[in-house]
């Protein structure tokens, strides 16, 4: 879910209402003015959020109001973390965030902030794609921690109509590269898809169809996510 969107009291509303439903790890998006890896679903969802007065603290406000026992996961492009000081992963720490995920910096992009985050108190979380070399995928189990998100296909995020045909060949290539949980994301919107997936992966990352049922209500972003976990469990 995106920070911020529709506004901060259904933000924490729907934090509160996914833990309820049965999410196992809760990705809190810090909305950006540039989300080049987002689709139009997310990046609509940021620009409200932005014009709302949001920003990476408000984000962490968002958490630390929640107070949920499950894990959440900062979801963020690096100039927001950068901007907000040196102090910020252990602010982050102590609003209740477990996890942060840069989405603009591969690994060895920039060795001083990958080490710095590293160093942090928050785990690593690192993306890989299908095109990415299997020695560079083993690079991700030694610089990132809590777990690999696996991107599902190329492009931005978004909902599609089926699961790339690759997919399973591709999960088992990172499961050969690390020991850490493989999550897949991008283009899961549907129970059947999050089923199949969860067949391949230890977590189903579920991003634009959420936000667009929030787009509608909080509400209806909790049907679709009970819908998911009874996907997932086979009910």
């Amino acid at each position: 879910m995106t920070a911020g969107h529709p506004d901060v009291e259904r933000s924490v509303a729907l934090v509160r209402g996914l833990a309820e439903a049965g999410a196992d790890v809760i990705e809190v998006g810090v909305p950006f003015s540039d989300p080049m890896a987002d689709g139009p679903i997310i990046q609509a969802s940021s620009q409200r959020a932005l014009d709302l007065g949001m920003t990476l603290d408000g984000a962490l406000d968002v958490v630390r109001q929640a107070a949920v026992d499950v894990p959440v996961v900062l979801f963020s492009y690096l100039n927001p973390v950068l901007a907000a000081g040196p102090d910020v992963l252990a602010r982050a720490a102590a609003a209740g965030v477990d996890g942060l995920l840069v989405t603009d910096l591969p690994v060895g992009a920039d060795p001083r902030v990958e080490a710095w985050i590293g160093a942090g108190p928050l785990d690593f979380v690192r993306l890989v794609a299908p095109t990415t070399p299997d020695a560079r995928m083993a690079e991700f189990g030694r610089h990132g921690s809590g777990f690999v998100y696996l991107i599902s296909r190329l492009g931005v995020t978004g909902e599609r109509s089926e699961l790339p045909p690759d997919l399973p060949a591709t999960a088992a290539r990172v499961r050969a590269a690390t020991d850490l949980p493989v999550c897949i994301g991008f283009g899961i919107s549907r129970p059947e898809q999050a089923r199949a997936v969860a067949e391949l992966a230890d977590g189903v990352v579920v991003g634009s169809a959420m936000v667009r049922a929030a787009d509608e209500s909080v509400d209806a972003a909790l049907v679709l996510a009970r819908s998911l976990r009874q996907g997932i469990d086979g009910n």
